[in-house]
């Protein structure tokens, strides 16, 4: 008799943990829409997200994976906590990059900021709290990430991030958005 009592919750664990992967790829397509909206709204709402972070994610089912490079290790650690509460996530995969310390990386921050956001045709882009232009910078080589209004506008940032003096390279990721 208590070997049968032994053996029935194992078989009630292994059937309640197949259930849950079968369902798991079954996330409604309104639940998933959901939580990706609660994600990008609470990343938004990080106190130490700046312009020279980026952030992104991917969400699968029920599961996020947290994406991009901050330069605050505290940045990343908050970003995991802040999506780990959203209702309906079960897993977060924490793979946010944190840049390395550097004084000389840090001039370049300024430097390329004040060339991209202080060039006359880009007023509108420094308008916004969330600056949609993210100038990433590890170990002197640049990354430019975000959204601009036009090709012109794209080219004209790469540019602009190009002629800062001390640059080994620049990478050009920005997306137009139509």
């Amino acid at each position: 008799m208590k070997a049968k009592l032994l053996v029935f919750p194992t078989v009630l664990l292994l059937a309640s943990a197949a259930w849950a992967q079968g369902n798991q790829a079954q996330v409604s397509p309104r639940a998933e829409e959901r939580i990706q909206k609660e994600v990008r709204h609470q990343l938004l709402l990080l106190p130490y997200l700046t312009v020279f972070d980026n952030l992104a994610y991917k969400v699968e089912g029920y599961k996020v994976t947290l994406l991009g490079q901050v330069t605050q290790p505290v940045l990343k650690s908050d970003a995991e906590n802040a999506v780990k509460h959203i209702e309906g996530v079960e897993q977060v995969d924490n793979q946010i990059e944190v840049l390395p310390t550097s004084p000389m990386d840090d001039g370049l921050r300024r430097r390329l900021y004040a060339a991209i956001y202080g060039y006359p045709g880009f007023e509108k882009y420094a308008m916004p709290v969330v600056k949609p232009i993210r100038i990433i910078v590890k170990n002197g080589h640049v990354t430019l990430e975000g959204v601009v209004d036009s090709e012109a506008d794209k080219n004209v940032a790469g540019l602009r991030a190009s002629g800062v003096p001390g640059i080994f390279s620049v990478t050009n990721s920005l997306q137009v958005v139509k």
